[in-house]
């Protein structure tokens, strides 16, 4: 039995002088005096079949202690257990490890890392797709206690400056070239300077920390090659790393994950060994692999994404479940358990040639990354048969989820809620305006605290401040309600919310609904300018393969349905939205596009 851990507050210190005192795991009771005992918390080891909330403010209680080990111990325990269990399959790269393998592989490659001089407490930036390599530095970065910086395999050239600049990246990982990503040679625009360096003393005017290049594939001037890496971790390193193993601590930083910068640079949220550990943990608890003995997981997730890391790739050494690479290995691996986010289950779920593919092996599965519509859930039960799917909410900011459903959970919580709060967090649900806790059901902002509430934006204190009280509350900026039993419902984004003259109007409710017509395939909703009424409603819709529509008929649909100052002024029909790498749709982008259809705005 894991020793129970007193985490009343502790003062967090970064790499960057940051030093704040916050509590993380306080009693309920110390900040909600007035509350009666029923309120201050929902035991959520299974689901609540006892409305005990009385407020908008929830605490997931649990027998489970939290756990207080390092990323790299939670990989040495199931190698322990499962030695000769398999770990990963990654298809199109011929690549299968067992668990024993890859222990093998990281602790080379932690060594190698050591070797070429980086230190506990430098930057690795880790810079392309799902690869086996993405994996092999996460857990070779904890076990050197590097911070692993994950970067937007997407990234252009003053984005991927921006990122390592930032951070202070000491070396990155990156492939030669992916598709059209030519990675080598957007560094080389970078920093020139790496064409006559030698391999780990780069001095580069434009990235000044930078002094290693890390390349999987073909050799090229200036840089490492994987195999350098792996050959420098002799046994001098090797012991260096078994004694660095005292010197790491469970709140030591191990990952940034930078934000998708929607509204201005992109924010590298902090995040520790135990942010990551435990919030990985209780997932993999909550969607069931603590009972389900076998279970193979298929993750298409990007894996620089905090969904696909912790919620998937730190998940899987927690409860040694193997997983393969890419969403058609679903078939050939007989994969029982499906990461995805909401596009990526449309994409599959309309995919022409779905019926051909032997998809009865699949059990279960999560849905998250953004808001999932209801008809979209029910198509995933009804279409692919995943029964036992979950909906999964929460940020980067918090390791990133706080609420997740329970694969038993009926249809109705399945398809309206983003699921129930998460083991030792804490919710609640305020005014915007006066930061009061809300009546039960109705909806305010949602805020977060917890072991999951990251230690901070790296090298940014005022941001930090702004989105984390001094109490240790996360705002995280979305609307949404609690109910009896602590099942969250987000309604959207503040920022996303359109008034039109005066009424608030949440884009998420119009977009649940005009998922219920037939011919829709999907549909965004977003407020476009208007000069009487400040706003209008406007919905961008993908309609299913083969079908024609015409925005009257989308109208006369939503007459009698939906109140009449939420039914859209504009009806625009599209082939595609503009999308994050993780699928999100990116609304200031699509609104902006609209506007522009409409006339409202002129070309720049």
């Amino acid at each position: 039995m894991i020793p129970k851990i007193a985490l009343c507050s502790r003062t967090l210190r970064s790499n960057s002088g940051f030093s704040r005192s916050f509590k993380l795991l306080q009693r309920p009771w110390t900040h909600h005096p007035a509350l009666p005992a029923s309120s201050r918390g929902i035991h959520v080891d299974s689901p609540p079949i006892i409305p005990s909330l009385i407020t908008s403010y929830a605490h997931g209680t649990t027998t489970t202690s939290l756990l207080h080990s390092t990323v790299g111990d939670s990989l040495l325990r199931t190698v322990e257990r499962f030695p000769d269990r398999e770990a990963v399959a990654f298809l199109q790269d011929g690549v299968r490890k067992t668990f024993a393998q890859l222990q093998k592989d990281v602790d080379q490659a932690a060594a190698g890392l050591l070797a070429l001089g980086l230190q506990k407490g430098d930057r690795l930036g880790m810079w392309g797709p799902n690869t086996y390599e993405w994996i092999l530095f996460q857990f070779a970065t904890a076990r050197a206690g590097i911070i692993l910086v994950s970067v937007n395999p997407a990234y252009q050239l003053k984005e991927v400056e921006f990122t390592l600049r930032k951070v202070g990246c000491k070396a990155i990982v990156c492939p030669t070239e992916f598709r059209t990503q030519k990675y080598c040679d957007m560094l080389r625009q970078i920093c020139p300077e790496i064409e006559t360096s030698t391999p780990g003393d780069i001095r580069s005017a434009r990235l000044p920390d930078l002094r290693s290049v890390i390349v999987v594939g073909s050799r090229q001037p200036g840089m490492f090659l994987l195999e350098d890496v792996m050959q420098a971790g002799s046994s001098q390193y090797m012991q260096q790393l078994q004694d660095l193993q005292r010197k790491l601590s469970f709140d030591d930083p191990i990952n940034i994950q930078f934000t998708s910068g929607t509204t201005g640079a992109p924010k590298g949220a902090t995040l520790s060994h135990h942010n990551i550990v435990n919030n990985a943990y209780s997932v993999g608890k909550r969607v069931g692999y603590t009972w389900r003995p076998h279970t193979r997981i298929c993750l298409p997730v990007p894996l620089y994404h905090c969904f696909g890391s912790v919620g998937g790739g730190s998940v899987w050494p927690s409860m040694a479940s193997p997983w393969s690479f890419p969403l058609l290995a679903m078939e050939s691996e007989r994969c029982t358990f499906i990461y995805g986010t909401p596009t990526m289950y449309v994409d599959m779920i309309f995919q022409p040639d779905l019926a051909k593919y032997d998809l009865s092996s699949i059990e279960a599965g999560i849905m998250a990354g953004s808001p999932c519509p209801q008809e979209l859930v029910k198509k995933v039960i009804s279409v692919m048969n995943i029964k036992e799917i979950t909906i999964g909410y929460g940020t980067t900011e918090n390791s990133p989820v706080t609420f997740c459903g329970f694969p038993t959970d009926n249809l109705e919580r399945k398809s309206e809620t983003a699921g129930c709060i998460l083991d030792h967090l804490e919710a609640k649900v305020v005014s915007p305006t006066t930061g009061q806790v809300m009546p039960l059901g109705e909806t305010g902002e949602v805020m977060i605290r917890g072991y999951c509430v990251m230690l901070e934006y790296w090298e940014d204190q005022a941001k930090t401040d702004e989105c984390i009280s001094k109490d240790g509350w996360y705002k995280t900026g979305d609307i949404g309600s609690l109910d009896a039993f602590g099942y969250c419902k987000i309604e959207g984004r503040i920022k996303d919310l359109i008034i039109r003259g005066g009424e608030n109007i949440y884009p998420a409710e119009i977009e649940q609904f005009l998922h219920t017509h037939p011919k829709v395939k999907e549909a965004q909703v977003v407020g476009v300018e208007d000069s009487r009424l400040g706003e209008e409603v406007c919905a961008c819709i993908k309609l299913a393969d083969g079908e024609d529509c015409t925005a009257e008929e989308i109208k006369a649909y939503c007459k009698g349905q939906i109140a009449h100052f939420k039914i859209p002024r504009y009806v625009l029909f599209v082939t595609s939205y503009p999308l994050t790498i993780t699928g999100k749709i990116q609304k200031h982008l699509l609104r902006e596009e609209a506007e522009r259809q409409l006339g409202l705005k002129k070309d720049n």
